[in-house]
């Protein structure tokens, strides 16, 4: 095995990126710093993103449950909702996980400064903590895994506590009567659910004429159709154009198609997207190149322009996941080990959107296919058709594949329903190993569970479903 320990690799940034790099750098035996400007690992995903935003999710999906419970036969009473306890509870979560990354990292012999760098050069960063102390620090090699922020424009920059964005929300401050959100994305959706769960009256405001762009459109309609029961409103093709503080509450004013309309609301959510930390890391100092958008550019082993800098997660471009980061990390430290076989960043990257219902997709969509002029046969299987689906309340939920028509080869995969966060892993699977409809067909799953119908929808690409049956043309 290659003696490594001579050799140093700095870490900037301890999120789902920045804490698997420097722990697989570890095992290979590097010597690893981590710098970071918090206090603890995990980043934003895990302190500001990811994990709270699921453990409210969790909590606000009990709620929901309790409430469908009533046609079931079961009724409970209205639930009351402790804000701290609920603040409390979401906090031992982080720092459980938190201080099991701590725990790893000690064991690895991995150093973390809690501080703020910045390039020098291609070979040394200063690191300022948070006395204002500056060191500088060389390496042999550096992961730029600095992550991103949410993004709010100018136009919509109030300088007002009421106005949050996503970091903000998560802090959970109170339960506000009305709450306009502003995007329909995931993030908007996600964090508009939980409000609309524990109690605030929530408006969506979308600038296009569809939640979730980008998204196929047959998985987020049975979304939609829960969004709007749930929600006060929901508001496609509507712009904000001014924003006021007022005593009572901020003032907003939204052009839509039927016209300009003012409303009040105790808060403001603005969840439009994200942006790249680049800025302010010493990044003109070296040769590394940075895109349009502020991203690194990095080629599929998450080199950059400078043959010193790696750059892995939110930092090196879409998608902006954890997962996809946490890959990216181990990509990067193969690469400068230099072991053999080291492969690029595949393709096959799910995603997820953890609402109620949930959606969840990989590989090749139908909305794609059809740009690309790619020949495609997609299957839908209904859960109307699941008995596992039918006895949890989730018949509307739905799984569709997209086969190649001529060799059946799973090409992508998408799933809008209970669970569908778990579930597509086998649609990763599939299209990563490039698996048959056969492969799935003859696989024998369990039942009664929802993992059947990806099993069922292959068998319907090869003639007949068990419990789907269509007339032969």
């Amino acid at each position: 095995m290659t003696d490594n320990s001579t050799k140093k690799i700095v870490v900037i940034g301890a999120g789902p990126g920045g804490y698997p790099a420097a722990f697989a750098a570890a095992d290979l035996g590097f010597d690893v710093t981590v710098v970071d400007e918090r206090q603890t690992p995990g980043g934003v995903c895990l302190q500001e993103g990811c994990i709270p935003s699921k453990t409210l999710l969790h909590v606000s999906r009990v709620i929901q449950e309790a409430k469908r419970a009533a046609k079931w036969g079961v009724t409970f009473e209205s639930p009351k909702i402790d804000l701290e306890t609920l603040r409390d509870w979401k906090s031992s979560v982080m720092q459980s996980l938190t201080s099991g990354i701590e725990g790893l990292g000690k064991a690895r012999n991995v150093s973390f400064i809690s501080g703020r760098a910045k390039f020098l050069n291609s070979e040394c960063i200063e690191i300022t903590d948070s006395d204002g102390s500056i060191v500088e620090f060389s390496y042999d090699r550096a992961i730029v895994a600095t992550g991103s922020t949410p993004v709010i424009p100018q136009t919509l920059a109030l300088d007002d506590p009421r106005v949050l964005d996503s970091t903000q929300a998560l802090k959970l401050q109170d339960i506000p009567g009305k709450l306009l959100v502003i995007g329909g994305g995931y993030i908007g959706l996600e964090l508009g659910s939980v409000y609309a769960a524990l109690g605030s009256n929530v408006t969506v405001v979308e600038m296009t004429a569809g939640l979730l762009q980008g998204v196929d459109r047959e998985l987020v309609r049975p979304l939609k159709k829960h969004l709007e029961a749930l929600f006060e409103s929901i508001h496609l093709k509507t712009k904000v154009t001014k924003m006021t503080a007022e005593s009572d509450g901020i003032l907003v004013e939204l052009e839509r198609p039927d016209g300009t309309h003012s409303e009040l609301y105790d808060r403001v959510l603005v969840s439009i997207g994200r942006r790249p930390n680049s800025d302010n890391l010493g990044l003109e100092n070296t040769t590394v190149e940075l895109d349009d958008h502020g991203f690194i550019i990095v080629d599929g082993h998450c080199r950059t322009s400078d043959d010193k800098i790696f750059a892995v997660g939110d930092i090196a471009g879409q998608p902006m996941l954890a997962h996809k980061a946490t890959r990216e990390a181990k990509i990067a430290v193969a690469t400068i080990a230099e072991e053999k076989g080291t492969e690029p960043l595949s393709n096959v990257i799910p995603a997820v959107i953890f609402t109620d219902p949930e959606i969840a997709w990989c590989g090749l969509s139908e909305t794609v296919a059809k740009e690309t002029g790619v020949p495609v046969k997609s299957v839908r299987y209904p859960w109307a058709a699941s008995g596992r689906a039918q006895a949890v309340d989730a018949a509307d939920g739905m799984t569709k594949i997209i086969f190649d028509p001529e060799t059946s080869q799973v090409l992508g995969v998408g799933i809008v329903g209970l669970g569908a966060g778990e579930l597509i892993a086998e649609g990763v699977l599939a299209v990563e190993q490039g698996l048959q409809a056969l492969d799935l067909a003859d696989s024998i799953h369990p039942h009664p569970t929802l993992s059947e119908t990806l099993m069922e929808a292959s068998e319907a690409f090869l003639g007949q479903a068990t419990h789907l049956y269509r007339k032969k043309r």
